[in-house]
């Protein structure tokens, strides 16, 4: 085959107009979440992620193995719920919202991650938003201790 002039301008008009998708698929945070594979809201917490642009993995874990990979993270006891996600060194417990997430990878606190403890309703993949009860997104330090990152009011 020949290459011409034409083959050269049409490959490199091809790279060019991918070009901006690549930038953007690289800056797409990647969470991995560990979740009891028969939970339905953890499923439902995974597909809002996906729908707000993270690109997500999913492992299986229940029981005994999953409070003890959350123990060792330094996820506090009264902080843990259904699911762990773990991004970009830190770990995200329970049904936090995508906004929050966003926002602690902006910020980058000296923290281990976010928590939502339970499972308030309203909160994403716990029930309609606009039936939301109140609940608090915590941030946990370090040394264990926590603080409010986000309040979110009733509906």
């Amino acid at each position: 085959m020949h290459i011409t002039r034409r083959h050269i301008i049409t490959a490199a008009l091809g790279l060019a107009s991918i070009a901006p998708f690549a930038a953007i698929a690289q800056g797409t945070p990647s969470i991995h979440v560990l979740k009891d594979p028969n939970c339905g809201c953890c499923r439902v917490w995974v597909d809002i992620l996906r729908a707000e642009g993270f690109r997500v993995t999913e492992e299986r874990s229940f029981g005994t193995l999953l409070v003890r990979h959350k123990l060792d993270n330094g996820i506090p006891q009264d902080m843990m719920s259904c699911h762990t996600g773990e991004i970009d060194g830190y770990m995200i417990e329970g049904h936090v919202p995508a906004a929050d997430i966003r926002r602690l990878l902006d910020e980058r606190p000296d923290a281990v991650g976010l928590a939502v403890p339970g499972m308030p309703y309203g909160s994403p993949g716990m029930g309609p938003e606009d039936q939301r009860e109140a609940y608090d997104v915590f941030l946990i330090r370090r040394d264990g201790s926590t603080e409010v990152f986000t309040s979110y009011d009733a509906a």
